[in-house]
């Protein structure tokens, strides 16, 4: 059995008096609640340290065992996006196609999305999220990993919150396989793409559709 973590105290860095407690839940939900996902993106590029520091946070997120069980591969290469695109868009295709049931169709109707993914060439960056379903120790030994999609949606949610409230746009782009992606980013067995997250600035010209999010006791019951 592996030795015990030490137990250290913890003071939450953020305490303060229950007035500011609620002033800041305030800010925050009014500012997570002008995220949108965007489709199209500005040339303007991004500020060195941004994505850095925001993968940083996302890599606090809690997890199974503490595994940590995600890998970021951020993608500025002009070559590569162009063959993310490539590869997305014939999963799409085939997706738009007839891979999808009508309902899915329907549902995805009002937003306007369709086959051709310009965004991911024009975005400045992509980043790829990987769930890590194993590791391996220092003898070469497999490391199991518990929780791995649960673990790995919360630091995603976190990754996007954080690029928003440092004021970049972004959209989660899902193409079904996703196994290009571990095949052109070159990842290993154990890495499984989880997400694709465009990122950059919104264009000065960009549109979303109008939709309603559900209210609070739409969401959520407290007893």
């Amino acid at each position: 059995m592996p030795d015990e973590a030490p137990r250290l105290r913890y003071s939450h860095p953020l305490a303060c008096g229950d007035e500011e407690s609620v002033e800041r839940a305030r800010r925050l939900a009014e500012d997570l609640g002008g995220r949108r996902s965007v489709r199209s993106f500005s040339d303007r590029p991004i500020a060195a340290g941004i994505l850095e520091q925001c993968i940083t946070a996302a890599g606090s997120a809690p997890s199974g065992a503490n595994r940590q069980p995600w890998h970021f591969v951020v993608v500025t290469d002009p070559d590569l996006k162009r063959r993310i695109r490539v590869a997305a868009e014939a999963e799409e295709q085939a997706f738009y196609a007839g891979r999808a049931p009508e309902e899915w169709l329907e549902a995805l109707a009002p937003l306007g999305t369709d086959a051709d993914k310009p965004f991911l060439e024009h975005a400045p960056a992509l980043i790829a999220v990987f769930a890590r379903r194993w590791d391996h120790s220092e003898t070469g030994e497999r490391i199991k990993h518990y929780y791995v999609q649960e673990s790995v949606g919360i630091a995603t949610g976190m990754l996007v919150a954080a690029l928003h409230l440092s004021g970049l746009s972004t959209l989660t782009h899902t193409p079904s396989p996703m196994r290009f992606l571990a095949e052109i980013l070159d990842r290993p067995a154990s890495d499984q793409p989880f997400l694709l997250l465009v990122v950059g600035h919104a264009a000065a010209d960009a549109t979303v559709p109008g939709i309603r999010r559900k209210s609070l006791p739409e969401i959520a019951t407290f007893r």
